[in-house]
This record gives C-alpha cells, structure tokens and sequence, in this order.
C-alpha cells in the first residue's frame, strides 16, 4: 500500500513539474532552443549573471541554536549553528524574472513561511556557518540560473536552424503539391484523352 502510494506520489510530482516548465518539452522542431523564451527576460538574466555579486545579495535573518553531533563539550555548551531565512519576497527583489519563479523549487525553499531557509553546522564558530549559508545561497542561485536559463545562440546554429525550417517547410509544400496532383489525375482532369 505504502509503495502505491509512493509512486502515485510520484509520478504526481513529475507531471506537476513538466506541467510548470513548459520549456523542457520543445514543439517546434526545427527551431533553436532559447527562441522559446522572451528575448527581455534572456537579456535580463544574463546581465544578471555577468554582473552578479554576492554582496548584492540580503543579508536574511540569521538565528543561532546549538548543533548536534562531534564536537565535545564545545557543541554542548555554544550555539554555533546557524539558520539563515530569506523570505522570497525580500530575495526575489534583485533578481531577473527567470531565476525569481523558480525559488519556490529550490531544496531550500520552505513553504510554511514562503523563505528560502538554509543550515549550516560544520564549523565551530557563528560567523563561519553564517558565511557557509551565504555560500550555500549563492551556489544555488548559480546552480538554478543554470538549469533556467540556456545559454546564447551562435549565429552559425541561428542560421542553421533558419535552413532546416526553411527546407522544412519546402518539402512539406513539395509533398502537399504532389498528392494534390495524384489526387487531381485520379479524378480525370489530368488524363489524357
């Protein structure tokens, strides 16, 4: 029972996910793969990106509590863990438009309180596991600027996807002309007589 429910989970997930990123399903097939996008929002994030500095960043809310494994009587005794929340109304401020609708499909995303909540215990002292969070939020603002954002065109390939439209397009136009030209000879109007 658990198993079924599991992959009925699942496989609910997946289709939501296809269903919310249109873009990874490509129509066209003769067509290159950032003419999909709005060429704004292209330009955006990549100006984004180009100029991204980590300062730029908000600093959140960071409390501190005490971390749990090795450590001695140093982890009994401080609170040297830090947890770091970024509210996505806050975060999404100074980021392009592609980047801001998928913060809500980061691994740190949590929904109760609509942040970005990240955790860091591995160091011994605060100011090293807030650093840490930062570091964290960083690598996945680049990791889903990644996956969302493709990258630019060559003019050779934008030209290579324009002929195979273009002859695309003749062929499909030739074979129309020569099943209307069968059609025509089986009704007679192309029979010599």
């Amino acid at each position: 029972m658990l198993r079924s429910i599991y992959t009925r989970l699942s496989l609910a997930l997946i289709s939501r996910h296809l269903e919310s990123t249109p873009w990874l399903v490509r129509n066209v097939q003769h067509q290159a793969y950032e003419a999909t996008f709005d060429q704004d929002d292209l330009t955006e994030a990549r100006k984004w990106h180009a100029s991204f500095n980590e300062d730029s960043l908000p600093k959140g809310q960071t409390s501190f509590s005490r971390s749990s494994g090795p450590g001695g009587q140093h982890v009994n005794k401080t609170e040297s863990k830090a947890t770091t929340v970024w509210s996505i109304e806050e975060l999404s401020r100074g980021l392009p438009k592609l980047i801001r609708s998928s913060l809500r499909s980061s691994k740190y995303y949590s929904k109760r309180n609509d942040s970005i909540t990240i955790q860091a215990q591995t160091q011994r002292s605060r100011s090293a596991n807030t650093d840490e969070n930062h570091l964290k939020l960083v690598e996945e603002l680049r990791k889903i600027y990644k996956e969302n954002v493709p990258g630019s065109t060559s003019s050779e390939k934008i030209k290579k996807y324009e002929a195979l439209e273009q002859s695309s397009r003749e062929g499909r136009l030739r074979s129309k002309k020569q099943q209307g030209s069968k059609k025509a000879f089986r009704k007679g109007n192309g029979r010599d007589e």
